[in-house]
């Protein structure tokens, strides 16, 4: 006994001295020592909110501190996002990162480089965009939409939740696939945009999944969903890809940090949420509403949002969209 005890002491001294272990800041090996602040761009209660808070309950038990979700809203995400990208790099304050970032930064609408300026801890969940009317609409089909919208370009109007965002770019990206026209109108959010086609003001709602409680309630029809699958709940609505379409949208949400984070505390935090995005609590949440979980870790999250950069270029140009936000 008296010699296994020392074995085993001499590999604790062992491991203590290694390199690794004496290049490691001390504040890096006892990270987290207090809790942590979770910078949530989106509006408290809406459908990001929602499964942020679930993923930070979840990864704050690995953690075995408290995550403390702050909603800074407006800009489309990027008030949140700049708040975040400006913390200090110590690993106390994260947030959600827009996949949006990668179209605004280049349209000038933020100072922030999501190639240079973020540190990536994880891709987490989609979001479940479609194109709603009202029940009593003149159009029982995608199909039927899009032959009047042919017929009589730029008459059609939708809501959208801001120019230059996931709902507006994508809407334009379907048209343009579609050969047609439609006539925009940007709200403030997805809950204003809902309330003008509920109120009979615009024609097509495109939103994420705000629609789903009146689709179900047989206020509203879901002409089609933006992902690559149809959605569960709403197993009648085609995608925009079965419809003939080539055009996916699902804007996935994504955990970060400032750039600078020493690579010991982000790889715990990686570690953290890769444990909570495989959680039951966010699985519930994501399920909730009808959002997919799009789990990567760190390093394929940074190279999947230098991908959607270079297709964003392409798009910003197709599209016209720095002429558009001008006018």
């Amino acid at each position: 006994m008296r010699q296994s005890r020392r074995s085993f002491g001499q590999k604790v001294l062992a491991v203590a001295a290694s390199p690794l272990a004496l290049s490691m800041p001390a504040f890096a090996a006892a990270f987290p020592e207090k809790p942590i602040t979770f910078i949530c761009p989106w509006p408290a209660g809406g459908t990001a909110d929602q499964t942020m808070r679930a993923l930070c309950a979840a990864a704050s038990k690995d953690l075995g501190q408290p995550i403390a979700v702050e909603n800074k809203v407006g800009a489309s995400g990027m008030i949140g996002l700049k708040a975040m990208v400006s913390a200090k790099p110590d690993g106390y304050t994260i947030g959600q990162i827009p996949i949006s970032v990668t179209r605004f930064s280049q349209l000038g609408s933020v100072a922030i480089d999501p190639l240079k300026d973020l540190t990536y801890i994880a891709r987490t969940s989609g979001q479940t965009f479609g194109m709603a009317t009202l029940s009593g609409s003149r159009w029982k089909s995608l199909q039927e939409l899009v032959a009047e919208a042919r017929a009589n370009p730029g008459k059609i109007t939708y809501a959208h939740a801001g120019v230059g965002g996931a709902t507006h770019v994508g809407m334009e990206e379907f048209a343009m696939a579609a050969g047609i026209k439609f006539n925009h109108i940007p709200f403030k959010g997805g809950a204003d945009a809902l309330q003008a086609v509920l109120g009979g003001h615009v024609d097509v709602l495109v939103d994420s999944s705000s629609w789903a409680p009146h689709v179900e309630a047989g206020k509203m029809r879901l002409l089609a969903t933006w992902g690559e699958q149809r959605v569960g709940r709403f197993k009648d609505a085609p995608t925009l890809k079965e419809a003939g379409f080539n055009v996916v949208v699902d804007a996935p949400n994504g955990i970060g940090a400032p750039k600078g984070l020493e690579p010991t505390v982000a790889n715990r935090l990686r570690q953290a949420f890769r444990v909570a995005a495989a959680s039951p609590e966010f699985k519930q949440a994501c399920d909730k509403i009808d959002a997919p979980v799009l789990y990567l870790d760190g390093p394929d999250y940074e190279s999947y949002v230098a991908q959607i950069y270079k297709k964003e270029t392409l798009l910003i140009d197709k599209l016209k969209l720095k002429e558009l936000i001008k006018s």
